[in-house]
């Protein structure tokens, strides 16, 4: 992976990383170009389907900020709860219930996964993981990006991914389709595992500290 503005620490085990990067759907950052298995091809959604789903993502993608909690559950069956930060565009904070040391921050640019226990930092470009199209300013259902749409009476499912850049690892987003809010998302990776992340308690128009998002790029360099 390139650099963004610190060197990427090493990663001495795709086993162990990959049970760190599992936690917010990250599987798919590690190896994905050298062992992403073929998937069946998601039907392309038909344009009325599209276009009424991109309504949705329009009245979600217009508010820029909202936390809430979550309940996250990782492709081996672990579960593990905590409060989430967005703010559009690009930027996420993951904070995780004790005892777990984990959370986990977005600046826009890059993606951090610190192990505070552990004083570990494993650093990503937010561009190469579809989380990137969940916190984009605007959410484009282009043909390129939409892989399916699925509308039910109490739940409009919109699948999104990009094989030139994430393979075929896509972000599956759930929306009430009264409101537009969001309810849930998977991220599938190139494996097929998928981690699913539920929030509930949102509340939306909500100002942050100024480091709310911020990334000690300093302090992960000195980590090497």
């Amino acid at each position: 992976m390139t650099p963004t503005k610190a060197p990427f620490r090493a990663v001495s085990s795709f086993v162990k990383s990959s049970a760190v990067a599992s936690m917010v759907g990250f599987g798919l950052l590690l190896g994905a170009a050298n062992i992403a298995l073929p998937t069946p091809a998601l039907a392309q959604a038909a344009p009325a389907a599209v276009n009424a789903a991109q309504d949705i993502a329009n009245k979600f993608s217009s508010v820029k900020t909202l936390t809430g909690n979550f309940v996250q559950f990782g492709p081996r069956g672990d579960q593990t709860e905590g409060t989430f930060y967005i703010e559009r565009p690009g930027k996420i904070r993951f904070n995780y219930n004790k005892p777990s040391p984990i959370r986990v921050i977005s600046d826009g640019q890059s993606v951090v996964i610190n192990n505070r226990k552990l004083d570990t930092w494993d650093l990503y470009p937010l561009s190469k993981t579809p989380l990137k199209l969940l916190l984009s300013d605007q959410i484009d259902l282009s043909a390129k990006s939409v892989k399916s749409v699925k509308q039910e009476s109490d739940m409009t499912t919109i699948v999104l991914g990009d094989k030139s850049i994430f393979g075929n690892s896509t972000i599956s987003m759930m929306f009430d389709p009264k409101t537009s809010d969001l309810r849930q998302w998977t991220i599938t990776d190139a494996q097929g595992l998928d981690t699913t992340v539920m929030i509930t308690d949102v509340r939306t128009g909500v100002r942050f500290a100024d480091d709310m998002f911020k990334i000690d790029y300093t302090r992960i360099a000195m980590k090497r």
